[in-house]
């Protein structure tokens, strides 16, 4: 019964990805007001934690802008310092098992004025009313979500490297594969 379940989820990504491919135009829209910010932070939770490492990595890799991926539990550990109004935190907050504690981490962030940028889930009213800007993506299998969930950050990083006027197709000083050790 898991094993159907599973397949059923696996089968509906492609129309899961396909809708996040569709939203183009919101990574646009959100990379028009930041592409001038010189740092970023990147915090998610569980799961989503190499999702905020991945989202960070790709910011830094195609747009030169300093990004760092942070475990969000241990955000108190560091990167709560640099946080004022001026530092724009990508929060990934989906509804999953740690939903209410990465709300607590988009609360932290707001307290200290920073500003929250927010990948959520589709009809996420909370989430809405407590962070800058949302992305939405659609309701989510856990287990499968990472596949999703790293599509609108890299859309994201993309659309910031486009509008700072960034080679995204050979960025610099990076080589498509590791060859000398």
């Amino acid at each position: 019964e898991r094993s159907l379940a599973l397949a059923q989820d696996l089968a509906e990504l492609p129309n899961l990805m396909g809708s996040v491919l569709a939203n183009g135009h919101e990574y646009e829209a959100l990379a028009q007001l930041y592409y001038e910010k010189a740092d970023f932070l990147y915090l998610g939770r569980g799961i989503n934690y190499p999702i905020a490492l991945e989202g960070a990595l790709k910011l830094k890799e195609i747009s030169y802008i300093h990004a760092e991926g942070y475990p969000a539990g241990e955000m108190k550990h560091g990167p709560i310092a640099l946080i004022d109004d001026h530092m724009p935190v990508m929060i990934i907050a989906i509804r999953d098992r740690v939903y209410e504690k990465i709300m607590g981490n988009v609360e932290e962030v707001k307290a200290r004025n920073g500003i929250v940028l927010a990948l959520g889930t589709q009809g996420d009213a909370h989430l809405a009313e407590k962070a800058d800007h949302v992305i939405y993506v659609p309701p989510l299998p856990e287990l499968l979500s990472p596949v999703v969930t790293v599509i609108p950050l890299q859309l994201f990083a993309y659309h910031m490297a486009v509008r700072r006027g960034c080679d995204v197709d050979q960025p610099r000083n990076l080589a498509k594969s590791v060859t000398v050790e």
